[in-house]
């Protein structure tokens, strides 16, 4: 597929390559490119998750605690186990053998929204991320059913407090608006008995996890969609992925995942398609979505803007910078507006363009300036430790030197498009700073 090709599909599909993995895929198809990427994709993290994070404290021992250790423990939930656990996810980011997992893996965080700052509990954010990975690429229809009985997402949503006679109707709305029609195609009415039908949901004070109370369960007759019965919780879930427009919403967001903020209703249908088809299946949906002529069009390429996470994570990937100590980096994701494990409300990061306004943008292109006058690049993934670190010239030497072997040049690894301001052909510390403060390196 040649470079040019090689480094999109790879951006698209994680966050940004390495020079060796570029001059990996460029010699390969386009098809076998997408069939080697999903042929690596994984259930479980590649690094082990801190022993630290597994020490949930359950509702019946929060109970035995005074007013001052519970605002202690949650000090230390939200503070240092909270960013804990955003530096371990950041560094599965920068190490995982597959990008496209911790991408959809971050698809469905922004999904199926929850946040440390309501839920107070870095164990339980960490098994939702968990899960999500489980699920990433596996079967929609399993996942919704799973992270609908999730502790976090049922604390979140006060999915727990929903009882017979007094329905709470926060998650029958969002489960209808955010994670399966969109809004507009359901009524109030549904989400009533949606509702009820949720009753019974609870959490189990002694161990934490979801738990059905049959006594609280609303087991009247409700009507949704047109459909009548006794319908439960899981029965709902069913309802809602047997409505077409499920499938439409999810492939909708897939394609603003993965291509263009706006996509055509035929690209919208393809996608659709193979999911219901394959009954949710997640595979075929990103292999239609990879396979669509307008997914390689030149239009498409530069059409999003990086997130937060693109730009952090890709410059580290792609520029091969030792990362090893990943908390300043979480920092600088909580500055650049994409806090990890804490969207802004529940509906998620909006996304594209929104991610760039006149104080990020600075706030932007210092990071990226100060990464082009580390000492730390070109040794991580790398692994050339013996470099003098004092000396810039030797930074970007090694680094020129991985590209020199790959032959590769900096402007091919790093912009999807060509630059606006810098000249590709400049070399040494200036050529790199110029193009990563490029307008071109904020989109990808």
């Amino acid at each position: 597929m040649g470079i040019d090709d090689a480094r999109y599909l790879l951006t698209r599909t994680g966050f940004a390559p390495t020079p060796s993995e570029i001059a990996r895929y460029a010699s390969l198809s386009r098809e076998e490119g997408v069939q080697l990427i999903l042929a690596g994709l994984r259930t479980t993290p590649q690094t082990t998750p801190p022993k630290a994070l597994d020490d949930y404290v359950p509702p019946a021992r929060m109970r035995t605690l005074s007013e001052e250790e519970r605002r202690e423990l949650n000090r230390v939930q939200l503070r240092e186990k909270g960013m804990e656990l955003r530096a371990w996810w950041l560094g599965e980011m920068l190490q995982t053998s597959s990008p496209l997992t911790e991408r959809m893996t971050l698809f469905w965080h922004n999904h199926f929204v929850s946040s440390q700052e309501k839920v107070k509990s870095a164990a339980l954010m960490l098994d939702q991320n968990l899960l999500l990975r489980r699920f990433a690429v596996g079967n929609f229809g399993v996942l919704l059913h799973e992270v609908s009985k999730d502790t976090a997402m049922m604390l979140y949503l006060d999915a727990a407090s929903n009882r017979k006679g007094q329905p709470n109707e926060n998650f029958a709305r969002e489960v209808m608006e955010l994670f399966t029609l969109g809004e507009g195609n359901y009524t109030e009415r549904d989400i009533k008995e949606a509702a009820r039908a949720f009753t019974g949901w609870t959490i189990d004070p002694a161990t934490g996890l979801f738990e059905y109370r049959h006594r609280l369960h609303d087991d009247g007759v409700k009507t949704l969609f047109g459909r009548t019965g006794k319908f439960d919780g899981d029965d709902v879930l069913d309802l809602l992925l047997a409505r077409p427009e499920t499938a439409q919403f999810i492939s909708a967001k897939l394609w603003h995942e993965f291509a263009t903020p706006t996509p055509s209703q035929a690209d919208v249908d393809r996608i659709a398609v193979a999911l219901r088809q394959s009954r949710y299946e997640m595979r075929p949906a990103l292999q239609a979505l990879f396979r669509s002529d307008t997914f390689w069009l030149p239009s498409t390429r530069g059409a999003l803007a990086k997130s937060p996470v693109d730009l952090v994570v890709g410059a580290l990937r792609s520029m091969q910078v030792d990362a090893s100590d990943a908390m300043p980096y979480v920092r600088t994701l909580r500055q650049l507006g994409q806090d990890l494990f804490a969207p802004p409300n529940v509906k998620g990061w909006p996304g594209n363009d929104t991610w760039i306004n006149t104080a990020t943008l600075l706030s932007r292109k210092q990071f990226l300036d100060r990464l082009a006058r580390s000492d730390r690049l070109g040794v991580g993934l790398s692994g050339n430790a013996q470099m003098v670190a004092s000396d810039k010239s030797a930074v970007v030497s090694d680094w020129s030197g991985t590209l020199f072997a790959a032959g590769l040049t900096p402007a091919q690894v790093l912009l999807a498009v060509p630059p606006v301001e810098a000249d590709a052909r400049q070399s040494g510390m200036a050529g790199l700073r110029a193009l990563l403060l490029d307008p071109a390196y904020e989109v990808k």
